[in-house]
């Protein structure tokens, strides 16, 4: 009998000992595209390789805006998910509402200070106190280009400028493409139209009008000038745009049917994904007169507080996992961005990710590294959505002056 109770006893402890290390982490996330979607799937084997039970939460919907509507619902109702992918200034927000855990001494233990650039740790902590594990870096501002339909209208290079872009639209044009793939979404319309700022009036004028909100900036002749090519871009556009996904304007590019498409380097994973490749098939370039500055992006995750043990366990495993150099590099190697690890090896990234690197690095150090407004990283959720918002009215509303516009954007700026 005592024999068996030992048994029994070790067999408890055994079971308990599997329990506390295995559990389920839930996980809300907006990668739904092809490329994307195979990066999640990456980090859904990691945790199943570790034991854990992978519940997949996605929400399509690449700005993630309606993840967020979700997310809201469900820590509302007191049932968060496991982690969720949010990043920039919202995670500073979540924080503050004493719903997220800390994970310094995971990130105490696996030296992340070390690992990350400062300007990104910064924005994975709150009050000092690491919320957030941080996937890549995004390069925001960069401009793609359609092998075959850059061939078929006679252009030879990616133009360096504006005035060189659409001496290339009209080409492209002439030829009976379409010049800009674009997507009627507020998030690509901001996309493209940061990119004109930063290209106009260059990384100062940039941190000025879309970090600092500063009203001079806001209704200057940089700015207008800014909204007269944007809107000029708007005219090589299709008219199905509107409503159209992100990843179907990059299949316009990869089908050879549209030219250009200010994107973020995401659109490099769905070339990737359909078996393309840089320099060959299509061709990447830094937005016209952005070439020394960086637009970033930084894909993230926050972590919520639970009471399970279990699931605490695969929840740090979860973290520890985004982290490794091992996920960092095939994460990044499918979704098209760059790993935010530094001394990461990049020999097996091409050219366009080493470029991208090479300007993270070197901008950083020359005031050209700025936060991307439109994928979150900049100004409160508030601000940004209304500035997205006058940005997209002028975008969608030939009526709307270029002065109107202005003073939109100026008054949506003081949105708290």
């Amino acid at each position: 009998m005592l024999k068996f109770s030992k048994l029994a006893t070790a067999a408890m402890t055994l079971t308990a000992a599997m329990a506390a290390h295995a559990g389920e982490v839930e996980v809300l996330h907006y990668w739904t595209s092809g490329g994307e979607a195979k990066s999640a799937a990456e980090l859904k084997k990691m945790m199943q390789a570790k034991g854990h039970t992978w519940r997949d939460f996605a929400v399509a919907g690449g700005g993630g805006d309606s993840a967020m509507t979700v997310l809201k619902s469900r820590v509302v109702s007191g049932n968060p998910p496991s982690a969720a992918q949010v990043k920039g200034p919202a995670i500073q927000e979540w924080a503050g509402e004493g719903v997220l855990t800390q994970m310094d001494a995971l990130a105490s233990a696996e030296k992340w200070d070390d690992a990350l650039p400062k300007v990104v740790a910064d924005v994975m902590k709150y009050k000092g106190h690491y919320v957030a594990a941080p996937v890549n870096v995004h390069r925001v501002n960069w401009m793609w280009g359609s092998s075959d339909a850059l061939k078929k209208a006679g252009i030879t290079a990616m133009p360096k400028t504006w005035d060189e872009f659409f001496v290339d639209a009209d080409k492209l044009k002439a030829a009976g493409l379409i010049p800009v793939a674009h997507g009627g979404q507020n998030w690509q319309d901001f996309t493209t139209f940061e990119s004109v700022v930063l290209g106009v009036g260059g990384a100062k004028f940039y941190q000025d009008a879309f970090v600092k909100l500063d009203d001079k900036a806001l209704t200057s002749d940089t700015m207008k000038k800014s909204l007269e090519t944007f809107r000029r871009i708007k005219s090589y556009t299709d008219a199905a745009a509107p409503g159209r996904d992100w990843n179907l304007a990059t299949a316009m590019l990869i089908q050879g049917k549209a030219g250009f498409q200010l994107m973020g380097d995401w659109a490099k994973g769905e070339f990737i994904a359909a078996g393309k490749a840089p320099g060959k098939d299509f061709m990447c370039a830094a937005a016209p007169g952005t070439a020394k500055s960086y637009t970033f992006n930084v894909d993230s995750f926050i972590l919520f507080k639970l009471k399970d043990a279990g699931a605490q366990k695969a929840q740090s495993d979860l973290a520890s996992a985004i982290m490794s150099p091992a996920f960092q590099e095939v994460f990044n190697l499918n979704k098209g961005s760059i790993p935010v690890r530094l001394g990461m090896k990049m020999d097996k990234f091409d050219d366009c990710a080493k470029l991208s690197s090479k300007d993270f690095v070197e901008s950083a150090k020359t005031g050209g590294l700025v936060p991307s407004v439109a994928h979150g990283m900049a100004i409160s959720p508030a601000a940004e959505g209304a500035i997205k918002d006058a940005v997209s009215q002028f975008w969608n509303d030939d009526k709307i002056t270029v002065a109107d516009a202005m003073k939109k954007i100026a008054s949506a700026a003081k949105t708290k």
